[in-house]
């Protein structure tokens, strides 16, 4: 059974086997991921309705493409852009094509929650750090306060009429008025 799948922005057809290098898909190497956007599927030479249809796959790696150069010029103008793009690839392996399969979405759930009381461990243990780190920086924060005081007590009457405010600003003179 085959299937044209739409995924970042482009079409692909693909069977159970096949491998497809297609734009970037978030997840690692290993990952299942699921192509919901089927716009048609058939068997043979007969086309089949493709209402439900998924197209289920394994990430194999994550890579880059071809490095394509990019150069601009207009004749007679010095004008020259020179510019390289490689595009972030995802390369799949196509597992079935065929149903939304149920079971499989709660294998997952199982997973994430058996990882869940890991995570929440480890989120509780930089809280027992964080106020041991705020307990010092509470003693940090009187001695640079100190520091500031001392040095604003003026030591010679020179220091104290350069600490005096500073002059206003000279009063501007009006403008002479024409005679016309």
């Amino acid at each position: 059974m085959f299937a044209i799948v739409r995924t970042g922005g482009k079409q692909y057809r693909v069977a159970a086997g096949d491998k497809i290098a297609v734009e970037k898909i978030d997840g690692e190497a290993g990952d299942t991921v699921s192509l919901g956007d089927v716009l048609l599927a058939g068997d043979g030479g007969e086309v089949k309705s493709a209402d439900g249809l998924v197209v289920s796959a394994e990430i194999i790696a994550q890579t880059r493409g071809e490095k394509v150069i990019v150069f601009k010029k207009r004749r007679r103008h010095n004008y020259r852009r020179r510019n390289g793009h490689r595009q972030s690839l995802t390369l799949l392996r196509i597992l079935a094509v065929g149903e939304a399969k149920k079971a499989a979405p709660k294998k997952e759930a199982a997973a994430k929650t058996e990882a869940a009381p890991a995570t929440e461990a480890k989120a509780a243990a930089p809280a027992k750090e964080a106020p041991a780190k705020a307990a010092s920086a509470k003693d940090a924060a009187p001695k640079k306060e100190a520091a500031p005081k001392k040095a604003a007590a003026p030591k010679s009457e020179a220091a104290a009429e350069k600490a005096a405010p500073a002059k206003k600003p000279a009063a501007k003179k009006a403008a002479p008025k024409k005679d016309a």
